[in-house]
This record gives C-alpha cells, structure tokens and sequence, in this order.
C-alpha cells in the first residue's frame, strides 16, 4: 500500500489560518460509511445526530506553551517544540534550522518576529522578557540554557537542560501552532488552541477535532441523554510526524502516553452488553423463523439461500451475521483520532493505561468505534489514514472532494466531519 495513494490537493486558500470568531461556528459534514451518503449542516447540530445513550469519548489533555524560541552564541535563531516525555528517558525536542550535538542554546521569552535586538541581546548574554516583562523588553542574563545531547534525525533531538523542559516550556513557551499556519500564535490562540475541557498538562499539540466542541453544546448532549466521558492521551509525535516512506506499512508510530479512567471503561462496557443483548436476540429471533418456515414444510434451516425460503428476507430483515449494530442503538463516538486510536490500541492490549504506538491505516478493523468526529486532514498523513481506514477512502475521498467545492475549511482550524 502506498502513501501516495492517499493523497489529494488541498489548496492553501481552503486551510483555516486563524480559529474562526466564535468557538462552534463552524460547519458539519455529515457522511454516512456504509453507504457514502453526504449531509451538510453545522457543529453546533452535531448534537441532531448523535442518540440517547449514545457514549462520546473526550481527550481531557491540556497543551503545554511547548514552542520555544532560542539563540545560539553567535545568534543564530533556532526554533523548537518540547516534547512529551515517557517515564525517564531523555528529554525530546523538534527543531529548526541546523543544530549539532554539543551546540547550545539560549532560550527567549518571546518569538523572533517580536523580538527587538535578539542577536545583539544574545551575544551580550542577555534574553528578550518572558512574557512582556522588564524594561524596554530587556531582562537580566538568563541561567535557562539547553544543551544538544543527540541529534536523532528528522529533526528530532535529546537535549540537557538546567530545569525540566516542562517548566521552561510553561515559563518561556509559547502555544505550538502547527508550521503551515506560517504565523506567531497570539493571545486568542492561547484560549482557542485548547479545548474548553482541557485538564491534564502534557501533549505538544491539540486533539484539533476538539476545538470546536463549546460548553453550550457539551450540555445540550447530555440533555439529550448522550453520555459525555474522557480519556487522556498527550498527543506527540506519533499525531503529527510526517511519514517518510514510501510503503504504509513500513511507517512506524511513535508511542504517546494514554490513560483510559474505569468510568469511561464502564460506559463502552455496558453498550457491548447491549450490543450483544440485541444480537443474541435477533439470533433467537431469525432461529424462530428457521424453524417455523421448516415446519410449515419449507426447505431445512440453512439449506436454501433465495428469499422465498427466507421469512425475514420477505420481511426485510438480515441475519445476525449481516445486520450492522443499528443506527438508534447507543454507539461509541470517539471525538477526534487521537480518543479512537486510545480507544481501539485499548481494544487489542486490554491496557487501561500505557504507552500507544498503533498505527491505523485502511484494511485495520475497528472493535470499538462506532461514530468519529473528525477535522480535515492534511494529505498522506497517519491522521488521514485513519480516517480512511474508518470511512473507507473511496467514501472519504468523495467527501473530501464534495467539501472543498463548498468551500469548508481544513486542518486543525477548520470544519469538522461525523463520519458514522
């Protein structure tokens, strides 16, 4: 299978530059899997397509200040995204620009296009203000240095730091909007560039799906009786690393530390009951028929396959094995890729909490997902993988063609889908 295969073109004037004015306002295209049906409608009628008793799974992470602006001596400017770090191994960055092992870096409080005097500040030892203070935006020498302990390649390094990379990022950082946005974040997307729910300090960038969803909503799905719950997955590498092979399946994810509460758990546990509930009766169901049509001296159980020899066919109904889990029947709706990716890598380990590195590209079967709400992704991305492994790429290519001829706006900043 070939990344090239999932590609399509996305012109820069349909990818969503700024979050839109009010948080929801934006639309909704609603695409039915089975049958490649396409509705338009908007977010804020998202709650007109989801049921009673209906699970939506949230990821509650919090996006850390991770974009960090730095200097060398001689005042070169180097640009990085601090990374989620798993237990005690070394502290990862994102780089741009040159860097190599041994090289250090003096960290700033503000991003180049704001900073007044960074070369000559930086070769006198002294940094920009964090955040604005300090006279005429000078500050006194900063102690906050990083040092490159090892390039790891595509653009990936292990730094030493004289504090935790956290603590500076949370100080220092700045939200790490993602590159092809092409600007400085400001002060809106420091409230926008998160979710309303965020909780759990942690991920270097945002569950995008997510941005959309608003507090009005959240309490109008639960008034319907939509069950709202959480998990945690910080999102890293393994979200945004672009793939550099060829061939899908040689593409490797990078693991992200998830946490799945036993309240969410017992919530997708009691919708499997029901599932298999309504299934072992319309197997009793479609049986009583079998055997009803062999006394009334029709063909025996399971031996002929025409409809005349099939009550429930005359009657419109499907055996067990061919009937889909129906559209009223609560569902697990997975709020963005980064809660189905959690949701489905906790399917196949039975972990509750550890480390996720499943990769989902088409021909993967889903266990738990039923609904995703989704953005738009960028072309032959694992995110998009994902989405076509769900919808299926013919059905999420036509979708995708339907929306840019209707002008929705793409990636993290733009228009949603319910794919169900």
């Amino acid at each position: 299978m070939l990344v090239s295969d999932y590609n399509y073109d996305l012109p820069d004037e349909r990818i969503a530059k700024f979050p839109p004015k009010e948080r929801g306002s934006t639309r909704l295209l609603v695409l039915n899997r089975q049958t490649g049906a396409i509705q338009d409608s908007y977010y804020r009628n998202l709650d007109e397509f989801l049921n009673p008793g209906d699970v939506l799974i949230l990821n509650d992470t919090r996006v850390m200040q991770s974009r960090l602006f730095c200097t060398l001596p001689d005042g070169r400017q180097r640009e990085l995204v601090v990374l989620e770090r798993h237990g005690d191994e070394p502290q990862r960055v994102m780089y741009r620009g040159k860097l190599h092992e041994g090289d250090e870096l003096l960290v700033c409080g503000q991003s180049f296009s704001r900073t007044e005097g960074v070369r000559s500040l930086a070769r006198r030892g002294v940094a920009p203000a964090a955040r604005g203070d300090g006279p005429a935006g000078r500050a006194p020498k900063s102690e906050k240095n990083l040092t490159i302990k090892k390039i790891l390649g595509n653009g990936i390094a292990e730094v030493e730091s004289d504090v935790p990379l956290a603590e500076l990022a949370e100080q220092f950082g700045t939200v790490p909007l993602p590159p092809y946005l092409h600007r400085d974040a400001t002060d809106d997307d420091k409230k926008r560039y998160q979710t309303v729910w965020a909780k759990h300090m942690g991920s270097a960038a945002a569950p995008t799906a997510s941005l959309n969803m608003t507090e009005d909503l959240l309490n109008r799905l639960k008034q319907k009786g939509v069950i709202i719950k959480y998990l945690t997955l910080h999102v890293g590498l393994g979200t945004f690393l672009p793939i550099r092979s060829d061939k899908v399946e040689d593409h490797h994810m990078h693991s992200e530390w998830y946490h799945i509460p036993d309240d969410t758990l017992d919530a997708i546990r009691a919708i499997q009951a029901e599932r298999e509930s309504a299934n072992a009766s319309l197997r009793e169901t479609c049986g009583e028929l079998d055997r009803n049509a062999f006394s009334e001296g029709g063909p025996e159980p399971g031996k002929a396959r025409g409809s005349a020899s099939r009550p429930w066919r005359r009657a419109g109904w499907t055996r067990p094995e061919e009937k889909a889990f129906g559209q009223n029947s609560p569902r697990v709706v997975a709020l963005g890729t980064t809660v189905a990716r959690t949701l489905e890598y906790y399917a196949r380990t039975g972990k509750p909490e550890g480390e996720d590195d499943i990769f989902i590209y088409p021909g993967f079967e889903f266990q738990l997902v039923d609904a995703l709400i989704t953005n738009y992704h960028a072309p032959k991305s694992t995110v998009l993988m994902l989405a076509s492994a769900f919808a299926g790429w013919d059905h999420l290519k036509a979708a995708y063609d339907h929306a840019l001829a209707e002008k929705y706006n793409f990636l993290s900043y733009g228009d949603s889908m319910l794919i169900c």
